[in-house]
């Protein structure tokens, strides 16, 4: 793997990683994950093997991303979050493949540290879960969420910044409307398909 630095005590078995990915000390990546360009996959993170991400993922200390999830461009993955791939965990029953649920995690989705994720959810674009949260339903494109189970506490930009009632940023005077899927208005986590905001300007 040309172009891909895998510190001394990491373990990187796959095949398929991007150039200028690292793979940082005591992290683990199983043999089929497929990982993107310019990833950073830091101390003690652990990658299982139809695990998937795109390019510009940050995997920070701690983090477990199992088989059934894909983070697309540019997920930021705090310390120790932790994704579920199985609803009914017994320890005598040994569940794969399609019996695992899946979870997708959208382009610049940040999941803080400590964040929970139920399987089975889709994350929008640009989201962002605060440090601790439990998300157990689908989360709105630019949804900030919080606390057990995540709620939908306002609304980000792509910079980062929470959003003005007008759904305007203070920082960088982008702008964001409905996207007409229905998660703009609700008080939940969750959100037909999965609705949220979308940029204006």
């Amino acid at each position: 793997m040309s172009g891909v630095r895998v510190h001394p005590n990491g373990l990187c078995e796959s095949e398929d990683v991007g150039d200028g990915t690292r793979v940082w000390a005591f992290a683990h990546v199983l043999p089929g994950a497929r990982i993107g360009r310019d990833c950073n996959i830091c101390d003690g993170a652990f990658v299982e093997g139809s695990a998937v991400l795109g390019d510009r993922v940050t995997v920070k200390n701690g983090t477990l991303v199992f088989d059934g999830v894909t983070c697309e461009d540019e997920v930021f993955l705090g310390p120790n979050v932790l994704f579920t791939n199985d609803l009914r965990p017994r320890a005598a029953i040994k569940r794969t493949g399609e019996a695992l649920l899946t979870t997708l995690v959208r382009r610049g989705a940040t999941l803080g540290a400590g964040t929970v994720v139920v399987c089975g959810v889709e994350i929008g674009s640009h989201a962002f879960a605060a440090a601790g949260s439990v998300v157990t339903g689908d989360v709105p494109a630019h949804a900030f969420v919080a606390g057990n189970p995540a709620r939908v506490k306002g609304w980000v930009c792509e910079c980062g910044q929470r959003l003005s009632e007008a759904l305007t940023c203070p920082d960088c005077a982008k702008s964001y409307r409905e996207d007409g899927g229905g998660g703009a208005g609700g008080g939940g986590a969750g959100g037909g398909g999965v609705g949220g905001l979308t940029r204006a300007s």
